[in-house]
């Protein structure tokens, strides 16, 4: 499987930094770690990355899902989404975006490993 370059958005610091852990350990590379949807959309088109691990709930205005709908609008880019809530309106708004996973918190590796091969 080639290297995926991979953004990470997650307002939690531990959080996003098990995943990046968990991300390099797959042998991929994390380009950033951000924690609102403004800098996700702006990372996004400043970077253009092969996959994004977004979570749902983060700091600031936007949130994931609208995010991901911001960025798709100009470029097509993957998304898993990670939250620790998964309730119906959450997944009728995820359905909008093209995204290839849903994983609940607290994520395993072999979770995001299986996620990452769906989007090879």
């Amino acid at each position: 499987m080639e290297t995926k370059k991979v953004l990470i958005v997650e307002d939690e610091m531990i959080i996003a930094m098990l995943i990046e852990r968990m991300v390099t350990n797959m042998g991929h590379q994390v380009i950033d770690k951000v924690s609102s949807g403004e800098d996700a959309i702006n990372k996004a088109l400043e970077h253009s990355p092969d996959l994004i691990l977004m979570d749902i709930r983060l700091k600031g205005e936007i949130d994931g899902i609208e995010a991901m709908s911001r960025i798709q609008e100009k470029m097509s880019i993957p998304v898993i989404y990670i939250s620790g809530n998964s309730d119906l309106a959450h997944q009728k708004k995820m359905n909008n975006t093209n995204y290839i996973d849903f994983l609940s918190k607290p994520i395993t590796q072999s979770a995001l490993s299986k996620s990452f091969s769906v989007a090879s």
